[in-house]
């Protein structure tokens, strides 16, 4: 059993905290935590946080989402010789109910090897994350102020969306007019690629997910684990087998939360305060 810590809300005044991170997150992670903590969250150089991965295709992710963070995570913390880190990942695709809508979840890492722990929170929602194939300004156009161009930058290919050359990180009217003439020309079947630029500082909307996840870890860094006293106890889990209101049988219904302290590992159960499922999630009153 790990030992109790002696804790206070100051915990974290003035650490210093490495942040690796090229697209700006900076601005928003340092904000919120900042504000919650009283840390210092500090942006650091010197790597090229593109080379494990970019949105637009060009390197490919190593590893799952949470891997690709702690790895950023880690880079951070050796570069600066601080034992605080914080990378931020995120990732895209169709809403995972409906598939009808964009999806982007953005997951947040803290390590903190002084107390030996990390703590992760996640946060996801719609995005504008999207792409067309179009032959004509008229479309390009109408596709880039539908996805909200130019304060989301966007980045244009030649062809088809595997066309190696392209051009990213367009944030005006003139620049994407003169990209997508040269996409044009340069296409052998005269047709154009565009799609979001997901980059943190190109896209508003991502960056304010970002802001929620940190949110979230600030709750999570803020809640102490009752047994060993250690920041990040907080929902691992969801139990499921809420009974139904009909026959009192278990449902796939959520009935509690499940809290775990990320050092020690005690679990409290959390009871949800809706006592029972409609008789409509029963697959015995609806087979």
């Amino acid at each position: 059993m790990y030992p109790s810590l002696e804790l206070s809300p100051n915990l974290y005044v003035d650490r210093r905290v490495a942040l690796l991170t090229q697209h700006g997150k900076e601005a928003v992670l340092g904000e919120v935590l900042g504000e919650a903590l009283a840390c210092k969250v500090e942006r650091i150089e010197g790597f090229d946080t593109d080379t494990l991965g970019t949105f637009t295709r060009d390197i490919a992710r190593v590893g799952n989402q949470l891997e690709a963070a702690r790895r950023k995570a880690r880079i951070g913390m050796q570069l600066s010789g601080l034992p605080i880190g914080l990378a931020s990942e995120g990732s895209f695709g169709p809403d995972p109910v409906t598939y009808m809508m964009s999806y982007n979840r953005e997951l947040l890492v803290w390590i903190d090897d002084d107390l030996g722990i990390e703590v992760i929170a996640t946060v996801s929602g719609r995005t504008n994350f999207a792409s067309a194939l179009v032959a004509s300004w008229a479309e390009a156009k109408h596709f880039a102020e539908r996805v909200g161009f130019p304060q989301h930058y966007l980045v244009v290919r030649p062809q088809h969306q595997d066309y190696p050359v392209f051009r990213k990180g367009l944030s005006d009217w003139l620049a994407f007019e003169h990209a997508v003439a040269w996409a044009m020309a340069v296409a052998e079947n005269a047709q154009v690629f565009i799609e979001t630029d997901m980059r943190a500082f190109a896209n508003p909307s991502r960056m304010e997910t970002i802001r929620l996840a940190a949110q979230e870890l600030a709750i999570r860094l803020t809640s102490y684990c009752p047994v060993c006293r250690a920041p990040g106890f907080a929902r691992a889990e969801v139990v499921k087998g809420l009974p139904c209101e009909n026959c009192g049988m278990p449902t796939a219904e959520i009935k509690a939360d499940l809290l775990r302290c990320v050092r020690c590992g005690h679990q409290q159960q959390i009871e949800r305060a809706r006592q029972y499922a409609n008789a409509g999630q029963c697959h015995l009153c609806n087979p």
